[in-house]
Order: structure tokens, then C-alpha cells, then sequence
């Protein structure tokens, strides 16, 4: 594999002065208040969020995340004209498995930070090398700590700038590419339009649509079904889909704002125990990933990814009906915000050759259920090494 000379390390390491205007904004927020009968039914709850904030202003140790994310090796490089971040985990053994993994929103990189370390190296956790992967986890362009794109960029544009990365700028001639949210987005268009490079493909969400209606009882329920789930979840995404500059303008004012727009989802989109968003994830796990937005500036530009989305064509990925043809694994989380089609409908859309239905866990698999996921992306890509 060969080195590119434009490729240059990367260290955080956040300003004091960053860290300390976020603190004075969450200790200045002007708290207003909810609807009596409130909870988390009109939106993220107003004495969870007070609660959070105390504990931010309080007790989260910014510098100790900081020096978690940095106990891996991070890069940059300029990708047709992007610099874009990324971890890069090299594995164990002689022939470790290049994968790709990309998040999605509101996520960032440090949603991978407890699987990283097992996939590149799983004897260390009780494993074989043959199961270790080359590991790159990159910033989607405008999120986190890649640089922003000009305008707004969708799926299927990240996927030609991440396969350009791991071809070109890493000189892999083939990988495996995993994700969810957008990440399975932009995963399907790597299969879908940079095949043989891309080898495979493991995806937790189904974001993609056939071109066709669906067809029988159960896909036609299914449908049905989806739309009655997304009724109440389609607000943010048509802003961010329409008008995010609009949006933006109180969001980079406000951290508080932030974190409540995006601990919404973090709670209502995992599978939590009622709406004890803590039963699954941690403070200092919530607050970890809303400072990435917070501390890059990148709340704005993170949500133009919808905005692309829907100038790209949507959710359809072939308007002729074709479909992903390279190998894929489809982890099924059983409280995924979007719920998965039937599996006739699926491999209308993927060569389905693994389909694996989770006991639990929600849309934030690697974060929820890192065991059950790693079991599944092992499996899986034992069967295309």
C-alpha cells in the first residue's frame, strides 16, 4: 500500500477559551417552560435537560474525553478539494480487512470509540486476527472535524469522496463497508456504484427504496405501518431537508439548544427502558458527542447532508430497479427509528446474503449493543474475506 504525502496527523485538542464561552452559554440559558403533561411528548424534557446541564456545568470532564478519542491514531486529507478526518486503527496479523465505517447524524466519530480496538484487534478481547479489520472511521464532510463541503452534499457524494479516500488517498485496492444512519446510506452507494472495490457491505438501517410499490400483504403493511411511525419524527428531517440555514441560526447560538435537538433523538430513537435515556446511553456518552458539534462549529453544516439528500433523488436508489449487488449484511435492531421492510422488499434493493435479527437494541447499534454488533460485522465479513 502506498503513502500519500498529503495525508497529516491529527491531534484535539480544544481551545480553553472554546471550552469556557460553552460553558458560560449553557450556564446563561434562559429556561422557559413545557406543558404540564409533558414528559417527553412535546420534545426533549425540560427537567432532564436541567439535570444534564448541571452535570455539565458540574461534573463532565471534557479533557478526559478528549484524551479517549485521541488514544487512537487520527488523520486528515484533502479529498477533491475536503479535508477530511478520520481514525485509522491498522488490525493485527497479516492480512487484516480494510472497513470503512461511517456515522451518521447527530452522530459522530466517538459513537465507534468502543469498537475500534476489537475490530482491529480482537485477540485482545478473547478473538482470532483473522477476524481483524484495517479499521477507518472518517468524519462525514462538514460534520465533526472534516472540513465542510461548498453546498450541500448527500449520500451518494460522500460515498465517491470516501471511496476516493480509502482507493486513492490509502491505497486499498479493495474494503468492506459498514454503517447506520447516514453511514448506511452512504454505505449502500459504495456497493451500489464502486463495486469491485468495494467488496461488501454490512448496514443497521434501511434508508434505501426500491423504485417499485410494494408488493404483497406484508410489504403492503409494512408500509403502511412505516408511515404511521415516521408521523411524528418528520420534523427535524424536513427542516434540515428544506430550510437549514434558517434553522441554524438559533442552533450556533446555543448549546443547550443543540443538545436538546439532539438528545431528542438519542432517547426516542434507542431502546430504552421507558424514557430513561440513561438506561442506554451515559451522560457523559451524550454530552461527549453534542460537544463534537459544539467545540467544531459543525451543528450548521452537519445538517446540509438532507438538504443533499433530497436534491440527489431521495431514498430511491435505482430509478431502473437495480440493485446493490454486492454481498450485504443487514443487522436488524429491533427498536431501529426506521423500521425494516419485510425481506422480500430488502433484497429488491441488496444482495442480502446475511440478515440477522437483533434482541435488542435501537438506531445507535454500535453504541447500544457493541457485542451483538460486533459478532454480526465478524460474521459477516468472514464470509467475503
Amino acid at each position: 500500500m502506498s503513502e500519500n504525502t498529503s495525508i497529516q496527523p491529527f491531534h484535539l485538542t480544544v481551545p480553553d477559551d472554546t471550552l469556557n464561552r460553552i460553558r458560560l452559554r449553557v450556564a446563561e440559558f434562559p429556561w422557559h417552560e413545557m406543558p404540564a403533561d409533558g414528559g417527553w411528548a412535546y420534545g426533549t424534557n425540560l427537567d432532564y435537560m436541567k439535570q444534564l446541564c448541571r452535570y455539565w456545568l458540574e461534573e463532565f470532564d471534557w479533557r478526559k474525553q478528549e484524551e479517549a478519542i485521541n488514544r487512537f491514531a487520527h488523520f486528515t486529507a484533502p479529498v477533491d478539494g475536503i479535508d477530511i478526518h478520520y481514525i485509522h486503527e491498522k488490525g493485527s496479523g497479516p492480512a487484516p480487512l480494510p472497513l470503512i465505517i461511517s456515522h451518521g447524524w447527530p452522530g459522530t466519530v466517538v459513537e465507534f470509540l468502543d469498537i475500534i480496538e476489537p475490530l482491529a484487534h480482537p485477540e485482545r478481547f478473547g478473538g482470532n486476527t483473522d477476524d481483524a479489520f484495517d479499521v477507518i472511521a472518517p468524519s462525514l464532510p462538514g460534520f465533526g472535524f472534516s472540513g465542510r463541503p461548498p453546498r450541500p452534499f448527500g449520500p451518494r457524494k460522500m460515498a465517491d469522496l470516501f471511496d476516493t479516500l480509502m482507493t486513492d488517498t490509502l491505497g486499498y485496492d479493495t474494503y468492506l463497508a459498514q454503517g447506520g444512519d447516514w453511514g448506511g446510506a452512504i454505505s449502500s452507494w459504495l456497493g451500489y456504484e464502486h463495486a469491485p472495490a468495494c467488496r461488501a457491505i454490512h448496514i443497521n438501517i434501511m434508508t434505501m427504496r426500491h423504485a417499485g410499490e410494494p408488493q404483497g400483504a406484508e410489504e403492503m403493511a409494512w408500509a403502511e405501518r412505516f408511515e404511521r411511525e415516521q408521523e411524528m419524527e418528520n420534523g427535524y428531517r424536513t427542516q434540515q431537508a428544506t430550510k437549514p440555514q434558517t434553522l441554524s441560526y438559533a442552533m450556533m447560538d446555543s448549546p443547550v439548544g443543540v443538545a436538546a435537538w439532539i438528545i431528542e433523538k438519542f432517547n426516542s430513537w434507542s431502546d430504552t427502558v421507558g424514557d430513561d435515556v440513561e438506561s442506554v446511553h451515559s451522560k457523559d456518552a451524550l454530552l461527549t458527542n453534542i460537544m463534537v458539534y459544539l467545540v467544531t462549529g459543525t451543528f450548521n453544516t452537519a445538517s446540509w447532508i438532507y438538504y443533499g439528500r433530497r436534491e440527489e433523488g431521495g431514498r430511491v436508489l435505482s430509478p431502473e430497479g437495480r440493485r446493490v449487488e454486492v454481498p450485504t449484511g443487514c443487522a436488524l435492531f429491533p427498536a431501529e427509528l426506521l423500521s425494516w421492510p419485510p425481506r422480500s422488499y430488502v433484497e429488491r434493493v441488496y444482495n442480502v446474503t446475511r440478515w440477522t435479527e437483533m434482541p435488542r437494541g435501537g438506531h445507535f447499534g454500535a453504541m447500544e449493543q457493541p457485542d451483538l454488533f460486533l459478532e454480526d460485522l465478524r460474521a459477516f465479513a468472514r464470509s467475503v474475506r
